[in-house]
Parts: structure tokens; C-alpha cells; sequence
């Protein structure tokens, strides 16, 4: 099995950072995408960021020049650097793994936790 473990959310002031990771822990032959989403109350999950096994980042649109998608591929950990937060902001964040156990097998989906990153004065 594969678990995600996340860190570094919290209450933070608007204008401000914090930058989350997620470390993969299991069985794991490679990590294909990593991402982070996000879930607001009341609101649907949406994509924040996306990153491929060799560093090509995508980004919804409300991230694009505030936030930064990055990954260790030897530690299976994914990062998101958020700058200039907002309170709309304010959700849970959920990270995510599409995972190899072996070479040339099928990929498999995982999901955090999920935490929560409240921005408000």
C-alpha cells in the first residue's frame, strides 16, 4: 500500500506563505504525476497544480504566479509554495500520486489526507 503524508498548513495572515508537502511512503517503483487539490467549503475539489515525472508544471489559473508546484523524485515528495495568499484561499489541500509498483505495470491513484490552510486576518 501507498500512503501520503502531508504537512504545512495553517493559519496564515493574507499577503502571506507557506509551503506544503507530501511525502510517498510504500512499495513504490515510480511516481508518475504528483498534484495538489484543493476543497472549499461548500465548493467542489479543484486542481491547484500538477507536475510530471520530469518537472513540467501546470497550474489552474487562480495559482498561476502565486504558487509553485516542485518534486524530489528520490524522496517521493511533492511541494506547492504558496506566495501573496488569499482568503479565498482558505480550503483543504489534498496531494496526490499516480504510482507504479513495477516497471511497466498499470499506475494507481492516491490521495492525502488532506490540510487545511486557513488565510484570514
Amino acid at each position: 500500500q501507498v500512503q501520503l503524508v502531508e504537512s504545512g498548513g495553517g493559519l496564515v495572515q493574507p499577503g502571506g506563505s507557506l509551503r506544503l508537502s507530501c511525502a510517498a511512503s510504500g512499495r513504490i517503483f515510480s511516481i508518475n504525476t504528483m498534484a495538489w487539490h484543493r476543497q472549499a467549503p461548500g465548493k467542489q475539489r479543484e486542481l491547484v497544480a500538477v507536475i510530471t515525472s520530469v518537472g513540467s508544471t501546470n497550474y489552474a489559473d487562480s495559482a498561476k504566479g502565486r504558487f509553485t508546484i516542485s518534486r524530489d523524485n528520490a524522496k517521493n515528495t511533492v511541494y506547492l509554495q504558496m506566495n501573496s495568499l488569499k482568503p479565498e484561499d482558505t480550503a483543504v489541500y489534498y496531494c496526490y500520486a499516480n504510482v507504479q509498483f513495477h516497471s511497466g505495470s498499470s499506475s494507481y491513484v492516491y490521495w492525502g489526507q488532506g490540510t487545511q490552510v486557513t488565510v484570514s486576518s
